[in-house]
C-alpha cells in the first residue's frame, strides 16, 4: 500500500542531513572540503528516515493549514492524550494518568531540563557505553560529570548488560540519576524484562533517578513488543519516561515529544522550567495525534519494509566483507557494525568513509562517548537502492586502502 522505494530530494529544506553534517560529524564549517560534492554523498548518518512521512499524517496537516490560522496553541483537550494512550495500550500493553504527561519540544532539551533540575554540581549521571552522544552533552549542560557502564560485546556481535560494574556504579554516592536507553542506541538491544526487573531493582536499591528513553520503541522488528521500563517498575516514583512520534513517523523536524513524569513535585518543576510555558506548535500537534490515530497501517509496512533491509545488509557483509561484525538488532533503523578488524590502523571511520567512499556515517568513540572504537553506525532508513549504493563505495573504499 505504502511506497518505500522512493527517492526524495531532500536539499534546499535546510535538512540537518545534507546540509548540517560538516557540524556534526566533523565539528567543522564550509572550509572542510571533500574530494566529493555534497550532493555527492550517500547519506547514512543521522537518525531520521529518508521516506515519506505516511499520507494520513499529510492528509491532516493540509487540513490544519486550511484552517488558516496558526495562533498560540497549548495541549487543552484531552484528544491528544486519548490517541497517544490508547497507542500506548495497543503498543505495549500500559497506561499511565493523564496527569503525569507533559510535552516538549524534544527529547534531547528534556534531557537537558533535567539533568539541569536533578542534579547538584557535585552529583552524576550514570550512562552505559556506547551511548548516544547527547546522553554525555546533557550532563555537561547541567555542569556535572557522568559515569559510564560499558556494556559487553559478544563474539556474535551483541551486547549485554555487566550487572556487576552496572551496580557498583549506581553504588557510587555521587550517582543521582540513570539515562537509561530502552531499546538502546546505538547496539539496538531490546532489554528483556528479565534484564529490565534486574537493572531496575538494582537502581531502586540505591534511589535513583531514572529517566528512561524509549523514543526507539516502536522501531522494532516485526513480531516484537516493546517493554516499557514503567511496565517493570509500576510502583517506583523517580521514572521519567521520555517518548516521541519523531523516531516512529519520520516527525523530527516538527519537535514534538512526550515525557511522562511521575513525581507530581518534579513534574511542576518540569512544567515551571519550560520555556515555552506549555506552547506547542499547531502543526506539531496536529501530526502527532494523526500518526498515533491513523499510522498504525503505515507503521507495520515500515517495520517490514526495515527488516528486508537488515537482512539485505546482513547477507551484502557476510559476502563482501565477512571480517565485518554485525548483527541484526531486535530494535531501531540503525545497524551498529564492528569494523575494527576491516580497518584497523584507522582511527577515524566517519573521516575515512567521508573522503574515500563519499560516505556520510557515525561511529567511534568521539560520536558515542565510548566504548564504540571501530564501530560504525549505519542508517537502513532509506530505499535499498540507496542502502547498495553506498555499501558497494565503502567496499570499494576498503579493498583500495
Amino acid at each position: 500500500m505504502y511506497s518505500f522505494d522512493e527517492i526524495i530530494e531532500r536539499r534546499g529544506t535546510n535538512a540537518l542531513n545534507t546540509d548540517g553534517f560538516r557540524g556534526y560529524i566533523f565539528h567543522a564549517g564550509p572550509e572542510k572540503v571533500f574530494p566529493f560534492k555534497d550532493e555527492e554523498f550517500v547519506r547514512m548518518w543521522v537518525a531520521d528516515m529518508e521516506f515519506a512521512v505516511a499520507p494520513e499524517i499529510i492528509e491532516a496537516l493540509h487540513e490544519r493549514v486550511d484552517r488558516r490560522i496558526f495562533g498560540y496553541t497549548g495541549v487543552y483537550d484531552d484528544e491528544y492524550y486519548n490517541a497517544f494512550s490508547k497507542w500506548c495500550a495497543d503498543h505495549y500493553g500500559w497506561s499511565f494518568p493523564k496527569e503525569q504527561l507533559c510535552i516538549t519540544p524534544g527529547i534531547i532539551p528534556a534531557l537537558y531540563q533535567l539533568a539541569e533540575t536533578l542534579c547538584t554540581k557535585d552529583e552524576k549521571v550514570l550512562i552505559n557505553t556506547p551511548a548516544y552522544g547527547y546522553f554525555a552533552h546533557a550532563a555537561e549542560y547541567a555542569g556535572v560529570d557522568i559515569l559510564t557502564s560499558p556494556l559487553k560485546k559478544k563474539a556474535d556481535g551483541t551486547f549485554e548488560l555487566d550487572f556487576e560494574d552496572f551496580e557498583r556504579k549506581c553504588a557510587d554516592p555521587s550517582c543521582k540519576l540513570v539515562f537509561w536507553c530502552n531499546p538502546h542506541n546505538p547496539t539496538g538491544r531490546m532489554w528483556t524484562e528479565e534484564e529490565l526487573r534486574r537493572a531496575g531493582g538494582i537502581m531502586a536499591k540505591y534511589n535513583l533517578w531514572i529517566v528512561s528513553d524509549e523514543i526507539h520503541c516502536d522501531l522494532i522488528r516485526c513480531g516484537r513488543r516493546h517493554i516499557p521500563m514503567a511496565s517493570v517498575m509500576p510502583d517506583y516514583p523517580k521514572l521519567i519516561t521520555c517518548m516521541a512520534p519523531s523516531k516512529t513517523f519520520n516527525l523530527a523536524g516538527l519537535a514534538f515529544s512526550n515525557i511522562i513524569i511521575r513525581d507530581e513535585h518534579l513534574r511542576m518543576r518540569f512544567k515551571d522550567r519550560d520555556k515555552l510555558f506549555g506552547m506547542v506548535n499547531p502543526m506539531s500537534l496536529t501530526a502527532a495525534k494523526a500518526a498515533y490515530e491513523k499510522g498504525g497501517a503505515w507503521h507495520e509496512e515500515l517495520k517490514a519494509y526495515l527488516d528486508e533491509n537488515f537482512a539485505f545488509v546482513k547477507a551484502y557483509l557476510a559476502e563482501h566483507l565477512p571480517k565485518a561484525v554485525m548483527y541484526i538488532p531486535e530494535a531501531t533503523y540503525l545497524a551498529w557494525v564492528d569494523l575494527g578488524r576491516c580497518l584497523p590502523d584507522v582511527p577515524d571511520l566517519p573521516d575515512f568513509f567521508a573522503n574515500k567512499a563519499g560516505v556520510l556515517l557515525e561511529g567511534g568513540n568521539s560520536l558515542f562517548v565510548g566504548n564504540a572504537a571501530g564501530y560504525i553506525r549505519l542508517n537502513l532508513a532509506m530505499p535499498r537502492s540507496i542502502i547498495k549504493t553506498g555499501l558497494d563505495r565503502m567496499i570499494s573504499s576498503i579493498e583500495d586502502f
